[in-house]
C-alpha cells in the first residue's frame, strides 16, 4: 500500500472512530461535534482530550450534550483556528513591512547616488565658451534627472502598493480579532468577549461611580425542545432569542451567548430596577413571537426564557456579580420559569428561610 493510500485508509478509519464515539456518548450529529471529536481522538488537541474525559467522567450515562459540545469548540476549535489565522496574517504584515523598509533603503541608496552625481557634475562643468562640451554637460544632467524621476515614480508606485497591502491585512487582523470575539451561531459576542467587557465595565463603574447592571437568562426547557425537534431547530431557537435580544437594546448593552442555552446581557448606567425592565422587556417580546419550523412549516408555539439580575457594588468582582445574577437566574426557574427575579428577593428569601 503506497503512502497516500495509507493516509486515505488512516483519515477513514478516524472518521469512523469519531461517529462512532459520538453514537456512544449521545453527541449531536452536526460538524461543530464531528470537528470536535476528531480534534479529540485524532490526539492533535490534548486540551480537548482532557476537556472530553473529565465531562464523560463527571456524567453519569458519560453523556457528552450539545452544550458540552458548543462549549468545547468555542474554548479550543475556534480558538485555535483564530489564533492560527492571526499569526498567518501577522506573518505577512511582518513581511510586508520589511518589503517597504527595503524599498524606502532603495530610495535611500538612489538619493544618494543621484546627489553624488550632481556633486561630481557640478565640478566638471565647463567653460561657457566651449558649447559642445556644454551641450553634452547639459544633456547627461537632464538624462540622470529623468532616471532618478522615473526610478522615484516606481518607488512610489511601490511603496503605494506595500501601503495599501499593509492596510488591508490591519484589516483582515481587526476582522479575524472581531471574529474571535463573536459566537458563529448567533452573531452575538461570545464568552470571552463578554468576560473582557464585564471587567471593563466593572473598572469603569469602579473609578465613575455609575451604576450598571448584569442580566443572566436560559431558555427554558432548551434540551427537552431539543430532543424533540431536533438540534437545527434548536439552532433556531438560539438565533430567534439573540435577534429579539438585538432588537430591544440596539447598541445599548453588551449581549453574549454565555454558553449552550445561556446568555449574559450589561447594561451601562442601569441600576436593579432598570435591569429588571430591561429584561422583562426581552421576555415578553419573545411571548408575541412564534417559531416555525423550517423545514416542514409546522408552528412550534412560543419560546420562554427565565431571567436573573444583579447590578454592580462596590468592591464587586466578575465573579460575584455573575454569581448573584446566576442564583436569581436559579430562583427563577425554581419559582416556575418564564419570569424575572432580582438579586435582591434572594436577600427576602434568606430572610425568611
Amino acid at each position: 500500500m503506497d503512502d497516500e493510500a495509507l493516509v486515505s485508509a488512516r483519515t477513514s478509519d478516524l472518521a469512523e472512530r469519531v461517529v462512532a464515539a459520538m453514537r456512544q456518548h449521545g453527541s449531536p450529529s452536526y460538524p461543530r461535534a464531528f470537528e470536535v471529536w476528531y480534534a479529540h481522538l485524532s490526539g492533535e488537541m490534548p486540551a480537548v482530550t482532557m476537556a472530553i474525559e473529565a465531562i464523560i467522567a463527571g456524567s453519569e450515562s458519560g453523556t457528552v450534550a450539545a452544550a458540552d459540545i458548543d462549549t468545547l469548540y468555542e474554548r479550543f476549535i475556534t480558538t485555535e483556528r483564530f489564533a492560527r489565522q492571526a499569526e498567518r496574517t501577522s506573518m505577512q504584515v511582518l513581511g510586508e513591512i520589511d518589503a517597504m523598509m527595503a524599498l524606502v533603503d532603495k530610495a535611500l541608496g538612489s538619493s544618494e547616488l543621484y546627489h553624488g552625481r550632481l556633486t561630481a557634475m557640478t565640478e566638471e562643468v565647463p567653460p561657457a565658451t566651449d558649447r559642445q562640451k556644454l551641450r553634452e554637460w547639459v544633456e547627461a544632467l537632464v538624462l540622470s534627472t529623468r532616471e532618478e524621476v522615473a526610478r522615484k515614480a516606481q518607488l512610489e508606485a511601490e511603496l503605494r502598493n506595500s501601503s495599501n497591502e499593509i492596510r488591508n491585512l490591519r484589516e483582515a487582523l481587526e476582522s479575524t480579532r472581531a471574529e474571535a470575539l463573536t459566537d458563529p451561531l448567533t452573531g452575538l459576542a461570545n464568552r470571552r468577549h463578554f468576560e473582557e467587557m464585564l471587567q471593563k465595565s466593572i473598572d469603569q463603574a469602579t473609578l465613575r461611580r455609575e451604576p450598571f447592571a448584569l442580566v443572566m437568562a436560559d431558555i427554558d426547557f432548551f434540551k427537552r425542545f431539543n430532543d424533540a425537534h431536533g438540534h437545527l431547530t434548536g439552532d433556531q431557537v438560539l438565533r430567534l432569542v439573540a435577534r429579539t435580544m438585538k432588537d430591544k437594546f440596539k447598541d445599548k448593552a453588551v449581549i453574549s451567548r454565555f454558553g449552550g442555552e445561556e446568555f449574559a446581557i450589561i447594561l451601562p448606567e442601569a441600576d436593579l430596577i432598570a435591569g429588571k425592565f430591561g429584561a422583562e422587556t426581552v421576555r415578553q417580546a419573545l411571548l408575541t413571537r412564534e417559531l416555525v419550523k423550517r423545514s416542514t412549516n409546522e408552528n412550534l408555539g412560543r419560546i420562554t426564557i427565565s431571567l436573573g439580575v444583579s447590578s454592580y457594588r462596590r468592591g464587586d468582582t466578575a465573579g460575584s456579580l455573575v454569581d448573584r445574577a446566576d442564583q436569581a437566574l436559579m430562583q427563577a426557574k425554581r419559582d416556575g420559569r418564564n419570569r424575572t427575579v432580582t438579586e435582591d428577593v434572594l436577600d427576602t428569601t434568606s430572610r425568611v428561610a
